[in-house]
């Protein structure tokens, strides 16, 4: 098995330890070539091994023990699904003597994973555990990546057979073909309004891919709109950026898509939000999908042309053949106004300024740009879900791919163990988690694994006392009648003390820049607890509002 997890290009592990795969975890100590973690909760595993396998483009491994691991994995398991992360899931199972009778924490481990994976499996025999695991890892990194599960059975694991060793995995990348190319240019030449949309499968292809995409929008005149949770892929600070689309988007996003003619849709599987609820392609629109996943071809929709190619080779040859054959003087003219016009009225709407917290909170405006800030100096940005996010969302830049982690699943929690996992798929850059207050109280342990493992990460928490996001939908359906959204107050820098880790509390504005940098330049986890307005409650909305907070449990 662990031969072929080598194969596969794992080099860690992260695991809460469990009796029914020992024998992993042994065949694991003979291997120096896999870095294996002890983390605080599977949940916490899985989103590390994501965030690390979004980076790298190598699936890393969790682990947890049967039903009760495997369900806690879930939710990494989950993320790595909606965001085409590779992974590999290896789970604990019972032997294969008290199999079937409902035997302790048993059940259909392949069962119940399988509609969040590519495949699961459960090998019948020990002389299949390797090949089956290599068969799993090919899966995981083959067409649009995602995640595997492996359940072992306890007996399998320690049975003798004969030694394996297995070749490197190389990934196919299907090549465009020339055809569709020229038939995707003609539809781009024809349009009034056309936007490029790229997503992650230019991501997956890493700086290559994006220059490519830089060189097809400069070589086109396209405004360039990057996919929900997907804004480092493509350069924000380019003249021809329009902005990231979905949640906390600026109106300017909606209005561009909604009003192109032509769509060119490169490597993003135009999900919920990147596309505003499935209404881009507007009515009438026409659509160039391109993609590895053939199932992924049109969305919701027939597409005018569906293109299975890797993202960075469509990218650079429909760049290439728009350079052989440069458009007329007067439709060039056209198209450079056209899309000159979509980057100063998304700036217009995404540079910081003082909000309306009230004296005695911090300021997500000023919050936020401090952040802009140290994003703009190198630094990888994890983001957990909630509405605290809305401000990096609409006004941090980041111009660098691979600078940027975040769950398209919406998964609360991911934040801190991701940021871990990203900081060890890239120990040359600062990482800084953004993450709310019930987010950080889901998974804020792992700060002690970062203590433990001597990962240097900095965490922002936004502490409003509420389950924002709820609050928020809570007050536009069923305003005036607030329920279960409130929490109780945290010390959450007094907490990160007591795991190891520097914990500072700013009180005043001016102290955000400063502690920031404090925590970024030291030698291990940092955490920031700030303390934010309860009534400014989502970006583009910061006056507050006359909302009745419910008070915390305990308080009067």
């Amino acid at each position: 098995m662990v031969e072929a997890l080598l194969a596969a290009g794992v080099d860690h592990a992260f695991c809460v330890p469990g009796e029914s795969f020992l024998g992993v975890l042994d065949a694991l100590y003979d291997e120096p070539r896999i870095r294996v973690i002890a983390t605080r909760h599977e949940g916490g595993a899985a989103f590390m091994a994501e965030a690390f396998g979004k980076l790298t483009r190598r699936p890393a491994v969790c682990m947890g023990t049967r039903m009760v691991g495997a369900g806690n994995l879930a939710i990494g398991i989950h993320t790595a699904h909606q965001d085409s992360t590779p992974l590999i899931a290896l789970l604990g199972q019972v032997s294969t003597r008290a199999r079937h009778r409902e035997a302790f924490q048993e059940a259909e481990l392949a069962q119940v994973l399988g509609p969040i994976t590519k495949w699961a499996v459960e090998p019948p025999a020990a002389d299949r555990l390797g090949e089956l695991t290599l068969r799993a890892g090919r899966i995981a990194v083959s067409g649009r990546p995602g995640p595997v599960a492996i359940a072992l059975r306890e007996d399998l694991l320690s049975a003798e057979v004969a030694a394996e060793r297995y070749g490197r995995i190389d990934v196919a990348r299907p090549a465009p073909d020339p055809g569709q190319v020229l038939a995707a240019l003609s539809l781009l030449r024809a349009a009034e309004r056309p936007v490029l949309l790229v997503g992650g499968g230019v991501l997956a292809g890493g700086a290559e891919a994006v220059a490519a995409c830089v060189r097809l929008a400069e070589t086109e005149h396209l405004p360039v709109v990057t996919a929900w949770r997907r804004p480092d892929a493509f350069p924000n600070d380019h003249p021809l950026y329009a902005g990231m689309s979905g949640l906390s988007a600026p109106p300017s996003v909606a209005r561009l898509l909604h009003a192109s003619d032509v769509v060119l849709a490169i490597g993003t599987r135009l999900n919920e939000y990147t596309t505003f609820e499935y209404s881009v392609p507007a009515p009438g629109a026409r659509l160039i999908h391109v993609d590895v996943c053939a199932e992924l071809l049109g969305g919701l929709t027939t597409p005018a042309l569906g293109c299975l190619a890797d993202a960075g080779q469509f990218a650079a040859a429909l760049a290439a053949a728009a350079g052989a054959e440069p458009c007329s003087p007067a439709r060039r003219s056209e198209r450079q106004a056209y899309a000159a016009a979509a980057h100063p009225a998304w700036e217009r709407e995404t540079v910081p300024s003082r909000g309306k917290a009230r004296p005695e909170y911090l300021d997500q405006q000023v919050i936020v740009a401090a952040l802009r800030e140290a994003v703009r100096q190198g630094a990888i940005m994890a983001t957990d879900a909630g509405n605290f996010s809305g401000w990096p969302a609409r006004y941090v830049r980041w111009n660098e791919p691979g600078t940027f982690v975040g769950p398209t699943s919406g998964a609360m929690g991911y934040a801190i163990p991701a940021a871990i996992g990203a900081k060890l798929a890239r120990p040359d850059r600062p990482v800084i988690a953004t993450v709310g207050d019930g987010g950080f109280l889901m998974t804020g342990a792992e700060i002690e694994t970062a203590v433990r493992e001597q990962v240097p990460v900095t965490a922002l928490v936004y502490d409003n006392q509420q389950y924002g996001t709820i609050r928020t939908h809570q007050q536009a359906v069923h305003p005036g009648r607030p329920i279960a959204t409130a929490l109780g107050p945290i010390d959450a820098a007094a907490f990160a003390r007591s795991l190891g880790a520097i914990g500072l509390t700013p009180r005043d504005e001016g102290e955000i820049p400063q502690a920031l940098r404090e925590a970024l330049q030291a030698d291990r986890p940092a955490v920031l607890h700030l303390r934010v307005d309860p009534e400014q409650l989502s970006v583009g909305s910061d006056a507050p509002r006359p909302l009745a907070i419910e008070p915390a449990p305990g308080l009067s």
